[in-house]
């Protein structure tokens, strides 16, 4: 007798198909969660619609993946190897569209405190 095993492997969410939470169901790596208790906590708006949650952590893990990008570059062309909060703030206003989204925005040097 020859025993039918399924692809994806013998845990139970594998035989049911869906991934369990909801960030890996929308191929994010942001809490969807964790953005979904916030929004309700801090009442932005009296209803929201059941995607604004997902949407907001997509958009979020996109602009965090770019700004990452974007101080990773000006590391390497620092010759740095850790990317610090001044390589994050040359990144951010060196960009066009982002330097736009954070006019306000100051990305502070905090020191370190005594060992």
């Amino acid at each position: 007798m020859s025993e039918t095993r399924s692809p994806r492997g013998s845990s139970g969410a594998g035989r049911r198909g869906h991934p369990r939470c909801r960030s890996a169901r929308a191929g994010l790596l942001f809490s969807v969660g964790q953005i979904e208790r916030s929004l309700r906590e801090r009442h932005y708006a009296q209803s929201l619609s059941h995607n604004a949650h997902v949407y907001l952590a997509a958009v979020m893990e996109y602009l965090t993946t770019q700004i990452l990008e974007l101080a990773a570059k000006e590391a390497q062309n620092n010759g740095e190897r850790t990317i610090t909060p001044r390589l994050l703030d040359m990144a951010v206003h060196s960009n066009e569209l982002l330097s736009t989204l954070f006019h306000t925005t100051i990305i502070s040097q905090v020191a370190p405190g005594p060992n």
